[in-house]
């Protein structure tokens, strides 16, 4: 599950589209590839964190105060000064949001806690946006019956002994064995869960491991120049005051190496252990997965900072069929080797991520598959309504490798709109800049609309003009 990006109160479709998916594929294991949070919506506004390191409250968005009006929400410091009561100090109003976090958590998690099926989270751009920091959001996850996010120190084998059996979709033992009490954990959000062998026995039969991949580079503080016009156009500004987006850490990309030898050494036999890789924000090898096009080519998307000025479409070539290209690929400015990485440990098969809402293809490059799942949410920004979904991921024990994959759509679930579709169709064509216009403009559908409404606004004009002329 990619991007839920949603408040305490989380929308309604979002709930059916992850029950929907639940009942079809009857999973072991759901993955939550960071975005849960929608750390920029108005229920924050109080702790909101545009970078880490800052006051939480400080400097929210300009279009956050906009929506906060149109919901109703005002500020609780705000409330107190009119109102002449006690001003919350920031410990109340982190304990208020930590409650609201627990909201969110407890709302999409609801119909996967209902199934009995373990889970497993890690962290994206926007989750610690809310004022909560990851060490603290995976303690609230530990909450809730069977996550598998492991607490240890870095660097050793986790131990989280009342998760350590989780129950199967249907109550009983789970078809595979995946355990929390035997996982490898690093940081939050970064940490390998092996999968047993079916024989019953301690083989390792593969390993999905979680990656947290940061959220923003630079320092905040050396941005501070910038924030005047950060607040006039914050939507445009969001990467550019902050150097762009994060990538994982040198220490997690160390320990990708690290953490395969530990597996590999638990089976005694010397071999890598295959492994699926999840994290959020993708690597810039994903535009790999591409071909550069002419600017004027149906469907080509801009690419984004360090790929701007450039079109791209799927490269069919490495691409498997029904993969889907909506928008560039939010990467980061900097290449910290994370492929290179994956490649040199030996095992890792595929790596999996959200982040961009409207892209879902799967690629094969570098030696392995680059892949997407596009946004699950109807909070925020991304497809069409029937394209919105969760990826569903089938192993074979003798070639994990060998994997099956394929979207569960809203449109094959549910139906092919949704409550709100004035809004997603306002979300699947937001405009924030000329690049996210031209991209819309090679759209045929749209393109072809532009044109007609154009070509019947100048044949009217001219017929006015020769009225007046007579």
């Amino acid at each position: 599950m990619a991007d839920i990006q949603d408040g305490p109160a989380v929308n309604r479709d979002t709930i059916r589209m992850i029950e929907a998916a639940i009942r079809e594929a009857k999973p072991d294991l759901v993955v939550l590839t960071g975005d849960q949070i929608r750390g920029y919506d108005p229920a924050y506004i109080d702790t909101f964190l545009r970078r880490r390191g800052e006051e939480p409250g400080a400097r929210v968005r300009a279009v956050t105060h906009v929506e906060a009006f149109l919901k109703g929400i005002r500020p609780r410091v705000a409330v107190s000064e009119l109102e002449g009561t006690p001003v919350p100090t920031l410990d109340e109003l982190l304990d208020a949001t930590r409650d609201k976090v627990r909201a969110t958590f407890a709302a999409f998690l609801k119909p996967v806690i209902n199934a009995g099926v373990p889970f497993a989270a890690t962290y994206g751009n926007h989750d610690f946006q809310c004022g909560i920091l990851a060490d603290e959001q995976d303690d609230i996850y530990r909450e809730f019956p069977g996550c598998l996010n492991p607490k240890a120190a870095a660097g050793h084998t986790a131990s989280n002994a009342s998760n350590a059996n989780p129950v199967g979709p249907t109550g009983d033992a789970p078809r595979v064995a995946v355990s929390s009490a035997s996982a490898i954990g690093l940081e939050p959000g970064t940490f390998a869960l092996p999968v047993l062998s079916s024989d019953g026995s301690n083989h390792i039969a593969m390993s999905v491991t979680l990656v947290n991949s940061g959220d923003y580079a630079g320092n905040p503080a050396e941005n501070d120049a910038q924030y005047p016009q950060y607040v006039v156009n914050s939507r445009g500004l969001d990467l550019a005051d902050s150097d762009g987006y994060g990538t994982p850490t040198s220490e997690a990309i160390a320990w990708l190496g690290s953490s395969q030898r530990e597996l590999s050494a638990r089976n005694g036999d010397g071999r890598p252990v295959p492994t699926i890789a999840f994290q959020h924000i993708p690597p810039q090898e994903y535009y790999d997965c591409l071909k550069q096009v002419p600017a004027w080519t149906p469907n080509a998307v801009e690419g984004a900072r360090t790929f701007a000025g450039r079109c791209y479409v799927l490269d069919e070539k490495v691409c498997r069929p029904g993969s889907r290209l909506g928008e560039a690929i939010g990467c980061a400015d900097e290449n910290v080797g994370e492929v290179a990485a994956l490649r040199e440990a030996g095992g890792y098969f595929a790596l999996f991520c959200g982040h961009d809402h409207k892209n879902a293809f799967v690629g094969h490059v570098h030696g392995l598959d680059l892949g997407y799942a596009p946004t699950c949410g109807f909070e925020c920004y991304g497809p069409k309504s029937r394209y919105r979904g969760i990826r569903l991921f089938e192993f074979h024990e003798s070639d994990p490798a060998a994997y099956e994959t394929r979207m569960l759509t809203w449109g094959e679930l549910v139906g092919r709109y949704s409550s709100n579709e004035v809004r997603v169709f306002f979300e699947d064509h937001c405009i924030t800049g000329t690049i996210s216009l031209r991209n819309d403009l090679r759209r045929p559908q749209v393109f072809a609309a532009v044109a007609l409404t154009t070509s019947l606004a100048f044949a009217a004009l001219v017929r006015r003009i020769a009225r007046m002329l007579r």
